[in-house]
């Protein structure tokens, strides 16, 4: 597929803002694949191609984070791990999505995110030194298998999944949440990259160009993760809340 350049703006611009929501709340992909399926790209061809962007995004966070100081790769890894099972039978599913099928799917989705957002009460504020207790750790760990099985499936608001995993059931601040979420969905995307790859054929300079936005998103969301803490974190978790039920009212 042949770019113009004001596709290729757009995709930049798109990811970028795609790549700060998702950094920063989640949801960001409910922006990149539709952009991508309005321009005439297949459903599930747009599901395959949004994970180059993703990948990169994420592996721009994780630097980000990681060079400020906030690293806990060991536990990080183990999350990651047990995501990655999940994933890979997601993202097997997700490549038999084609045509209206995706289409209807990606609906559902949608609302069914919205509901999620809105009815979620809000993220708990938690102490930065809290370490969660055995308890917590089995319980976040096993969640993440499911967390895995969306995230390879569709990406799709996957944030709204591992946040309130992190956050609420492991009683860790936002801050640390958004630095393991980061790593989490890096690696289990690289998994389902494959896989897609594997079965589709896949928009390479279409996700190299929405990679470029989710970049510089993913190390502006990073950024701000650090410098401004948990109150912009609920700014922008509440604004992106509003304006997906706005958009979501006026497509009825």
């Amino acid at each position: 597929m042949e770019l113009a350049l004001g596709q290729v703006a757009l995709l930049i611009a798109v990811g970028t803002v795609g790549g700060f929501l998702n950094v920063m709340a989640g949801g960001g992909s409910l922006l990149t694949v539709p952009v991508m399926v309005f321009m005439g790209i297949p459903g599930a061809v747009a599901n395959g191609t949004n994970r180059i962007a993703i990948l990169a995004q994420n592996i721009t966070a994780v630097t980000t984070f990681a060079r400020r100081g906030f690293r806990d790769f060991r536990l990080s890894l183990t999350l990651a791990a047990c995501a990655l099972p999940g994933a890979i039978g997601g993202a097997l599913v997700g490549v038999q999505l084609q045509g209206a099928w995706f289409n209807r799917a990606l609906a559902v989705i949608m609302v069914g995110v919205m509901l999620l957002m809105h009815f979620d009460r809000g993220a708990r504020q938690q102490a930065e030194d809290h370490q969660p207790s055995g308890r917590q750790l089995v319980a976040g760990h096993a969640l993440m298998v499911a967390a895995g099985f969306w995230g390879g499936f569709i990406q799709i608001g996957v944030g709204f999944i591992v946040m309130p995993i992190l956050n609420r059931v492991m009683g860790l601040d936002l801050v640390r949440t958004n630095m393991h979420k980061v790593f989490i969905i890096a690696v289990y995307t690289l998994a389902a990259l494959f896989v897609f790859a594997s079965q589709l054929e896949l928009l390479w300079l279409v996700g190299l160009a929405l990679a470029v936005g989710n970049s510089i998103g993913g190390y502006l969301g990073a950024h701000f993760t650090i410098t401004r803490g948990e109150r912009l974190i609920r700014i922008v978790l509440n604004t992106v809340l509003v304006g997906f039920i706005i958009k979501l009212l006026f497509d009825l």
